[in-house]
């Protein structure tokens, strides 16, 4: 099966993700289950005035004299033909000749789907994706009226965006109402702008809850089988009693139309969004100050938890919240301001809802024991840092660590030349990996960094061999290490041999 955004435009890449809170947008109270109606008729009515298609238009400069780049679907048989075609004939990258037709640009035109959240005031909401790119949008309501929208704020990570069209009069709007509420089987309808068609009422029931698509950190969707198609994109889920409980966004989909099987923002996450992008223009997250990776059950192993579950720390910011208050690698967080941590995707979310400068309660597992610290949340910037893997073309030989198929050395000046390592790496450098060992089934490589084993740091080789001894002398199946590449740290549990 294929993720495809709900949007019209192929070429269009869409980020999914994110949480966070509007001004003025009621939040309405829990949707409780209703039986199906004899018609859905009264309810379209009194919605789909709200509902609006939203054109964008992009503007690409085309190539010199009066040439376009032509890009055609992946696998076209056209798409080969005008690659061969263009690139005998495409001009250099020289500027035009005296007399040749300077560059014209075209129009790439998209459609998709919002709906207007205060009538009054002309705030439209929608997904990023259906505007991440365009030049102009515009905003047509189903009565025909058009309006430029201006871009009052976008947030990336949850593939949300708030318009603001000038309004002479109030229009017709909806309001947000609780997606907690929802259940597997309850009726929704969707409203929205298939294909360009216009406004189109589909109904369907909540297939399923709490849906990660791999799309991004504070992934929570909304599974439905009502029809959502390209352009259905930004548009609104409702319930019953006409509140939006959820903002249409992806389908899986094999040919790129609807099998019943699409996905929405839910109303919890989208509303506390619209909030923010309303007031600050952007969105304000509570931040921790640490990365983290999912207990699997070889590393709950290892650190003595059973069952597995919470947030393990893979990596502390320097002076961030959780280093101010105490917290440390490999600790795992079990709960955050009273809520449970059941798994690693859940503390994103809640740190991210969490008001910046609360001080709230962690929990967490430290070798064997329970601990609880004290906790001032920040406030999380938008920057990500891109890491760059070491790629080693030789190796070095070194001591060896049988069971686990890998050569170490210490780190010498010319192994951090050749592998590339920073110049603060601590710790035990792999220099070989066996093919088919238990470190290159978890993708352990050459120029890789250990820098703890079993929560305890390693600066030789011999090292790291008597903790691995030690780790299989107490009859453990899997050893913890602390894997550092490039800028990247990460527990990685390897399994052991038993002698």
């Amino acid at each position: 099966m294929l993720l495809q955004i709900a949007s019209p435009n192929l070429l269009r890449a869409a980020a999914l993700a994110g949480l966070v809170t509007l001004g003025g947008i009621g939040l309405g109270g829990p949707a409780f289950a209703r039986a199906a109606p004899e018609s859905f008729a009264d309810l379209a009515a009194k919605l789909s005035p709200a509902v609006v298609n939203i054109s964008t238009t992009q503007k690409v400069q085309g190539a010199a004299g009066g040439r376009f780049d032509f890009q055609f679907p992946p696998g076209s048989p056209l798409e080969e033909f005008f690659k061969d075609f263009l690139e005998r004939n495409r001009p250099g990258q020289q500027p035009p000749s005296q007399g040749q037709r300077p560059q014209p640009r075209r129009q790439i035109t998209s459609l998709g789907s919002g709906f207007i959240v205060d009538g009054k005031g002309g705030l439209v909401v929608t997904n990023n994706h259906v505007i991440s790119e365009a030049d102009e949008i515009t905003v047509t309501t189903q009565d025909g009226q058009k309006f430029e929208a201006k871009l009052a704020g976008r947030d990336a990570k949850t593939d949300l965006a708030l318009l603001r069209i000038k309004v002479d009069k109030e229009l017709p709007a909806v309001k947000f109402g609780s997606s907690d509420g929802l259940r597997v089987g309850d009726w929704v309808l969707a409203i929205g702008n298939p294909f360009g068609l216009g406004g189109t009422v589909t109904a369907g029931i909540v297939s399923a809850r709490g849906r990660d698509i791999n799309s991004g950190p504070y992934d929570d969707f909304i599974q439905t089988d009502a029809a959502i198609n390209r352009g259905n994109s930004g548009g609104p889920l409702f319930n019953m009693a006409g509140e939006v409980i959820g903002v249409n966004t992806a389908i899986y989909s094999p040919t790129g139309s609807s099998v019943g099987i699409g996905f929405a923002i839910p109303s919890s996450i989208a509303k506390s969004v619209v909030e923010q992008l309303n007031a600050f223009g952007r969105t304000k997250r509570g931040w921790l100050g640490v990365r983290i990776q999912t207990v699997t059950d070889e590393i709950a192993e290892g650190l003595s938890l059973q069952p597995a579950r919470g947030a393990l720390v893979a990596g502390i910011s320097e002076k961030g919240p959780a280093e101010v208050a105490g917290l440390e690698q490999g600790d795992v967080i079990l709960r955050f301001d009273g809520k449970e941590v059941g798994e690693m995707r859940a503390l994103p979310r809640a740190v991210a809802e969490t008001p910046i400068g609360k001080t709230v309660e962690v929990e967490v597992w430290r070798k064997g024991k329970l601990l609880k610290k004290q906790v001032k949340v920040g406030e999380l910037e938008e920057s990500e840092q891109e890491v760059a893997a070491a790629d080693p073309k030789q190796a070095t030989p070194g001591k060896e660590v049988q069971s686990l198929g890998m050569k170490l050395a210490r780190i010498t000046p010319e192994l951090r030349e050749r592998f590339e390592l920073k110049d603060d790496a601590k710790g035990v450098v792999v220099t070989e990996v066996t093919a088919d060992s238990a470190a290159a089934e978890r993708g352990v490589r050459p120029g890789d960094v250990i820098v703890e084993v079993a929560q305890e740091e390693v600066a030789q080789p011999q090292d790291v061999v008597d903790k691995v001894k030690k780790v299989q002398e107490a009859k453990r199946k899997t050893v913890l290490m602390l894997i550092q590449r490039a800028s990247d740290l990460r527990f990685v549990p390897l399994k052991l041999e038993q002698g």
